[in-house]
């Protein structure tokens, strides 16, 4: 993957687009529905600006802040309270802050701040894992796009993809046996090519080239699959072999239970 500095720059630079895409909403549009069950564009703003400001926290922990790391502990223990609701719960909350904006630009800001700013080889605390700034920085550009994209989607939006998609493929092909696990199964043990055709017509590669287990085709098309954006049957991806070919349906590169899906018509499955 990119160095620290040009991740960090590409998270900002998605933040900015959809930034771009929400900055003149009336609100009657910010109350708008997403493909997400019971999600308007304010609730997937409003989740963004709770997850960066959580990860600002946690961030600056890494870095030697002794109250942001008390306020994290803090943040991990109420969501071990409520494990399948505070996801939903704090973006309620969120959406109903009629500085919802401000408070957005606000913290995505002073979390890539805090990234750069993480000793290297430290580790940041986060509710699976401890990762690296970098992991961190690639995780935060899978979100940001993700939740951009469901914007995207109920304003009837079609965005320029662009090369920073590539942190979002990297995760995708990183989870592959998180997807086995969630779903209580046995990854196998095969390693997968992965060759993906980048927005700019570069053809990125992960794997042995001679795997027996292949996905190719769209890099877009691969990172909708891979956050669940999109029907498996509207994509231009490609498989080879039956370990492929199944894993196909149960990628997911974000984290906690198997989600739910698109279906064919875009909207969240029931």
């Amino acid at each position: 993957m990119a160095d620290l500095d040009t991740l960090v720059g590409d998270l900002r630079a998605e933040g900015d687009d959809l930034d771009a895409l929400v900055a003149e909403l009336t609100s009657e549009q910010w109350a708008t529905p997403t493909p997400a069950e019971g999600w308007t564009i304010a609730h997937q703003i409003a989740h963004l600006s709770w997850t960066d400001h959580v990860a600002e926290r946690t961030t600056s922990a890494a870095s030697g802040d002794i109250e942001a790391k008390e306020e994290f502990a803090l943040t991990l223990k109420r969501a071990w309270e409520n494990p399948t609701g505070f996801v939903d719960e704090a973006a309620e909350q969120e959406a109903r802050n009629p500085e919802l904006l401000s408070a957005w630009r606000t913290r995505r800001h002073a979390m890539s701040g805090a990234l750069v700013q993480v000793p290297p080889g430290t580790k940041i605390d986060w509710f699976g894992p401890p990762m690296s700034a970098a992991s961190m920085a690639t995780a935060r550009l899978m979100e940001t796009w993700a939740h951009g994209q469901d914007v995207a989607d109920a304003l009837g939006v079609t965005r320029v993809p662009t090369d920073r998609i590539r942190g979002v493929a990297h995760i995708g092909v990183r989870t592959r046996d998180f997807a086995y696990a969630v779903n209580e199964q046995t990854p196998p043990t095969e390693p997968f090519r992965f060759e993906l055709t980048a927005p700019s017509g570069e053809v990125w590669t992960w794997g042995p080239e001679d795997a027996a287990q292949r996905v190719s085709g769209s890099a877009l098309d691969f990172c909708l699959l891979v956050t669940q954006r999109a029907h498996r049957d509207n994509l231009d991806i490609r498989a080879e072999g039956p370990d492929a070919a199944h894993w196909l349906t149960i990628a997911q590169a974000f984290a906690g239970p198997p989600g739910v899906g698109r279906t064919q018509s875009g909207r969240e499955q029931a």
